[in-house]
C-alpha cells in the first residue's frame, strides 16, 4: 500500500469563535495535532497564524522535521496585498515553513487580473527570499471549469515569468480553502474533477488537493493523478486506512 502520509497536511483551521472553543483549548488541539504527526510521520500540520511561534516551538523541542504551514489572507482571500505580506512577514518570523496564501479570486472573477498577478509577484517572492513554500488557494468552487483552468494557467505563467526554475517546485497550486459555502450540496473542496484541470493547466508547478478527500483509494488516486500534497483534517484516518464522511 503506498506510503500517503509523506504526502499529507494534517490540518486544524477553526477559530476559537468558530468551534467554541478557548484560545487554549485550541492551542492543545494544534499540539495534539503536531504530536499526531511526529508520531505518525505526516509530512506537515497546517494551522492557524496566531498559534505558529508555539507548534513550531514544541516540534523543535521534541526534534522533529515535521513541516509547520499556515494560512494567508483565509478565508476570502479579499485581504490586500500589503495586509497579506505583513501577515506573511509575521508568519515567517514566527517559523511557519509553508504559507497557504487564499488569492483574491473575487478579484480575479471581478477582471482585475493585474491586482492578482501583483499579489502574487510580491508574496511569492517574500517567500522565496526567506526559503518558504507558497502556495496559492484558488477556491475551484467559486469558478467554473473554465476558469479554474484560465486562474491555474496564469500562476503557472507568472511564476515562470518571475522566478528561477529551481524555485518552482516551491510554488504550489491548491484547489479549495474547505470554507466557501456552496449551493445545493455541491462539494467546496478538491475533486478528481477540477485537480485534472489543475493538473492540466500548471505547467511545472506542483499541485495540492485540499478538502473533500474522504477515504485512503481517494488519496491514492489523488496522488497517482499527480497531486504533491493532500491537505486535509482526517490525516490519521487516512493513514490508519479508514474512510471519514465529514470534516476537511
Amino acid at each position: 500500500m503506498m506510503n500517503i502520509a509523506q504526502y499529507l497536511d494534517s490540518t486544524y483551521l477553526k477559530t476559537p469563535a468558530q468551534s467554541g472553543l478557548s484560545e487554549e483549548e485550541t492551542l492543545q488541539k494544534d499540539k495534539d495535532l503536531a504530536q499526531e504527526a511526529i508520531d505518525n510521520g505526516i509530512f506537515a500540520v497546517m494551522i492557524r497564524p496566531d498559534y505558529v511561534s508555539e507548534i513550531k516551538k514544541y516540534i523543535l523541542e521534541r526534534n522533529s522535521d515535521v513541516v509547520v504551514g499556515t494560512v494567508i489572507g483565509f478565508h476570502e482571500g479579499t485581504y490586500s496585498v500589503d495586509e497579506k505580506l505583513a501577515e506573511a512577514e509575521k508568519a515567517i518570523a514566527d517559523g511557519a515553513d509553508e504559507l497557504d496564501f487564499v488569492i483574491n479570486y473575487n478579484a480575479y472573477l471581478k477582471g482585475d487580473l493585474d491586482l492578482v498577478k501583483d499579489e502574487f509577484v510580491k508574496c511569492t517572492q517574500l517567500c522565496l527570499e526567506h526559503h518558504k513554500a507558497a502556495k496559492w488557494i484558488i477556491e475551484i468552487a467559486a469558478l467554473t471549469d473554465k476558469q479554474i483552468a484560465d486562474l491555474t494557467r496564469n500562476i503557472s505563467i507568472w511564476a515562470e515569468e518571475r522566478f528561477s526554475e529551481n524555485d518552482w517546485s516551491k510554488i504550489f497550486v491548491k484547489s479549495s480553502t474547505g470554507f466557501y459555502e456552496t449551493q445545493d450540496g455541491k462539494p467546496n473542496g478538491a475533486t478528481f474533477e477540477g485537480i485534472k484541470i489543475m493538473l492540466e493547466n500548471a505547467g511545472k508547478l506542483p499541485v495540492k488537493a485540499a478538502g473533500g478527500v474522504r477515504t485512503p483509494q481517494d488519496a491514492e488516486k489523488m496522488i497517482s493523478m499527480g497531486v504533491q500534497r493532500i491537505g486535509t483534517s482526517s490525516a490519521l484516518a487516512l493513514i490508519k486506512n479508514h474512510s471519514v464522511s465529514e470534516g476537511y
